[in-house]
């Protein structure tokens, strides 16, 4: 009888453990797909938006928008919102806050149903704020259904989540956009469709479970003083060694955003000698659909094999990502013409610019993205685990930062320039993530008894 209750006993605490990692895989995985959802949406738009935009302007004279001053108004606004987002987080919780980022993608998307400049770069300034919070509630919520172990496996498994966006958002305009002038009704539909499908992730948040307020009696002086903590508390990090060391990584990860989500696909859709009929623009979702791809893989294999590649370190992976930008970089100055970031051309480049190559950078773009992208959201996750809203705050102010002035020099620097730049960053950004890995002794951290009693 004793032996049988003894049995029960252990059975039920057996179960327990893996029930509660189940219920917080399932909530990254809900997150995920929220998130795939809303930027199946936004980011489609964002790499085929200077292309409409031209594309409106050359029936309507009196439509002036620039599409990348769109995005340099969202990512300069978002830098600034970042600095308030962990109070709201605080007050809200990260669920509703990341309902009401996911409300403002909506809004912005659906502007181009009915195109008016002031309209453009007033939601343009909404959604910078929408944005901030929506990415530091992602990931204060990230953080709490994760711990040491599986901080790298639910980072990699949100970001491939995340990223098929690129594939079902880009492989939906490679059927669309089969002209090269894009016409209103063809607007409308991309638009259309894409609007419904921002809608429709924004719902699904509602889904995930806890990411309320902790405990719904605080006073509102409660409230107040802890939204006073979370925006020092901001501050107080940055000051810090290891973040000013990690801001240069952030600020790397904000510049090659910028590149390969608004930059890389006008200049492939703008270099006629891509395509035989002058018309590279069917391109576009292709090159869309290919660094979507790079991210999934890389996201997924970072993501699933973490319990390995953390023996070693989250800077070999980094040091990968950085090796992957660099080609991708030197095939790109190569291979497209300087001019084509900014219109179109029948320049020629140092080769006979190929399609094929084109394509490939775009994977590379992608991969190389996602080897920074799910470590930093690693190392963030673990090191600032007690004060996650704000270190993930400050990760989005400094990429948004970089994301505006990369968006700001695109209007007029040609896309060697860009390159240029973007190789420099890569660098500077690699050595600092790599200084703070090792100087955290992360290594240290992942011994586990067995390898320190056979060390002693």
């Amino acid at each position: 009888m004793v032996f049988r209750k003894f049995r029960i006993k252990k059975y039920r605490i057996f179960r327990h453990k893996p029930h509660t990692m189940d219920r917080n895989f399932v909530n990254v995985m809900l997150l995920g797909l929220a998130f795939m959802l809303i930027f199946t949406a936004f980011q489609t738009g964002g790499m085929i938006q200077q292309t409409v935009v031209n594309s409106i302007h050359s029936r309507d004279n009196s439509y002036t928008a620039n599409g990348y001053t769109s995005l340099c108004i969202i990512y300069a606004v978002m830098a600034v919102a970042n600095w308030i987002a962990p109070s709201v987080v605080v007050i809200t919780g990260p669920k509703l806050a990341m309902v009401f980022g996911g409300a403002t993608y909506c809004l912005f998307i659906a502007n181009f149903l009915f195109p008016k400049v002031w309209v453009l770069y007033f939601l343009s300034f909404v959604i910078g704020v929408g944005a901030a919070v929506i990415w530091t509630g992602q990931g204060n919520y990230l953080t709490i259904n994760s711990n040491e172990d599986t901080m790298s496996r639910n980072s990699g498994v949100f970001w491939a989540l995340l990223q098929c966006s690129l594939i079902w958002g880009n492989l939906f305009v490679s059927f669309v956009f089969t002209k090269d002038t894009i016409d209103e009704p063809t607007i409308q539909l991309t638009y259309g469709v894409l609007t419904g499908v921002g809608i429709a992730g924004t719902i699904l948040l509602f889904f995930l479970r806890g990411g309320n307020r902790a405990n719904s009696e605080l006073t509102l002086r409660q409230s107040v003083g802890e939204c006073v903590d979370a925006f020092v508390g901001a501050f107080r990090l940055l000051t810090t060694k290891r973040m000013a060391l990690l801001c240069l990584t952030f600020f790397y990860s904000g510049l090659e955003l910028s590149f390969f989500s608004g930059v890389y696909g006008t200049a492939i859709g703008n270099t006629n000698s891509l395509d035989s009929e002058g018309n590279a623009k069917r391109f576009i979702g292709i090159s869309g659909i290919l660094i979507g791809l790079g991210e999934i893989i890389g996201g997924a294999t970072f993501g699933l094999l973490s319990s390995k590649t953390n023996r070693y370190g989250r800077d070999p992976i980094v040091i990968l990502g950085y090796v992957v930008h660099m080609v991708a970089f030197f095939l790109i100055f190569i291979n497209l013409p300087s001019v084509a970031s900014l219109q179109k051309t029948n320049d020629p480049s140092y080769i006979t610019s190929n399609l094929g190559v084109a394509l490939f950078c775009s994977f590379l773009l992608g991969l190389g993205d996602a080897c920074y992208n799910t470590q930093m959201y690693s190392i963030l996750g673990v090191l600032y685990r007690d004060n996650s809203a704000a270190a993930f705050a400050l990760f989005k102010f400094v990429q948004s930062i970089a994301g505006a002035i990369a968006f700001f020099y695109a209007t007029t620097a040609d896309l060697h320039v860009q390159v240029l730049v973007l190789a420099v960053f890569a660098s500077l950004g690699t050595i600092t993530f790599s200084t703070v890995e090792w100087s955290a002794s992360v290594h240290r951290e992942r011994e586990t008894p067995e390898d320190t009693a056979h060390e002693s």
